[in-house]
């Protein structure tokens, strides 16, 4: 697990430095959680496309904490590198959440976590007050004692459609020594349109992808972006790109090789939350031609898994789990936590001939930024750093 003790370090010292501090400490926080989660991912599914919403994963965390006790409450913490005890993040939170709710008008986004307990376990009025108030969440009662209960499904958006790709939903073994279980699934889905729309129709142009050359459709564009061009603390050169979406609530921020030859799991490990930071920061505005693959990427992970990687082992254990502020009883643990993500980049905008588009390839005097090899992408909050979801795009025609 990486350590977390120098940006523990860093937000307590945001903490004394007043609200301002507080929120730079948490972004670099989100986006460390974010890269992390993503690197974990990336081991997964190697050399493929894949997407994971570090938003969706983080929530549900939260809310357990209101639960958690002890051990069980230190490991969350851990995970996530903040406490929502603290009354200062817990407000910070509340906003950036409430930010994202209210911009939904300029884009479809679905957030939520679904949290379902055994039915007739009485729960604390406490925490179900917390759970209530925090974003796109809230509790389902269901017969947990049944393998492969489709009772789990519930809302399909926020619920049942994020189970996974197999008919029935999630599946479970039961343990007949546990008094009850929950599980947790959440998910993120996100589709808007560009502040700026591509101004031509998709080109099928070469692209590379593990060693193979394929025709991707191609989006086209030239406008001014910020942009930038980077070194990685072992010296790969990275091309960077900020993509706005309409209303300025959100934002594709793009980071490639720019070496067609360095693979992009070369640059992965070395992505940390203060390079992230120091490379948004630098990015400079200017006219360029942009070219960028339309793609769909769609997904589920088990968490329960990646947690326990990182040493969140006590939630899911029935003997050790400390979950008393659910519900007051012992042997309430997380049987399973699974996740859902999905993102859909494509253009919108009117349609021109190919002839414009050659026009734009013959251009030289202006930069360009061509996304034909694999890629790194963050959906993310501008304004609040929030990392809505983060992926890698290996082979756009997957």
């Amino acid at each position: 697990m990486r350590p977390l003790f120098f940006l523990l370090l860093l937000l307590h010292t945001c903490f004394l430095g007043g609200n301002g501090g507080l929120h730079e400490g948490l972004k670099l926080l989100k986006t460390e959680f974010a890269l992390r989660l993503y690197q974990s991912a990336a081991g997964i599914r190697k050399a493929t496309n894949f997407i994971i919403s570090p938003a969706a994963v983080s929530i549900p965390l939260e809310i357990l904490q209101f639960g958690a006790r002890g051990s069980t409450r230190q490991q969350l913490e851990d995970a996530l590198g903040y406490t929502v005890h603290d009354q200062k993040v817990r407000d910070f939170l509340h906003a950036v959440y409430a930010t994202l709710a209210n911009s939904s008008h300029r884009a479809e986004t679905e957030l939520a976590c679904t949290l379902f307990v055994q039915v007739g376990t009485p729960l604390s009025p406490c925490f179900v007050e917390q759970v209530s108030r925090w974003a796109g969440s809230r509790l389902e009662t269901t017969n947990l004692s049944k393998p492969n209960r489709t009772a789990v499904h519930g809302d399909q958006r926020a619920s049942g459609q994020m189970a996974g790709e197999t008919p029935g939903g999630p599946s479970w073994e039961q343990d007949e020594s546990a008094f009850a279980q929950l599980v947790l699934v959440s998910s993120m889905s996100f589709q808007s349109t560009w502040q700026k729309r591509f101004s031509t129709d998709t080109q099928l142009l070469p692209t590379c992808s593990e060693g193979l050359v394929l025709q991707v459709p191609m989006m086209l564009r030239d406008s001014r972006l910020s942009s930038g061009q980077f070194q990685d603390p072992v010296g790969q050169q990275v091309g960077v790109l900020e993509l706005p979406y309409l209303g300025s609530t959100a934002s594709l921020f793009l980071v490639m090789p720019r070496d067609k030859d360095t693979p992009v799991a070369h640059i992965e490990p070395h992505l940390t939350a203060s390079i992230i930071h120091i490379w948004t920061n630098s990015l400079r505005r200017t006219r360029m031609d942009v070219f960028l693959p339309r793609f769909r990427i769609q997904n589920h992970f088990n968490l329960k898994s990646i947690l326990n990687s990182w040493g969140v082992t006590y939630l899911f254990d029935p003997l050790k789990a400390n979950l008393k502020g659910i519900s007051g009883q012992d042997g309430f643990y997380v049987s399973e936590a699974t996740h859902r993500a999905e993102i859909e980049v494509l253009e919108e905008g009117t349609k021109a001939s190919a002839a414009t588009a050659l026009l734009l390839f013959k251009r030289s005097q202006i930069p360009m930024f061509k996304a034909d090899r694999p890629f790194i992408f963050f959906l993310r909050e501008p304004n609040t750093g929030f990392v809505f979801s983060i992926g890698r795009v290996s082979n756009p025609l997957d």
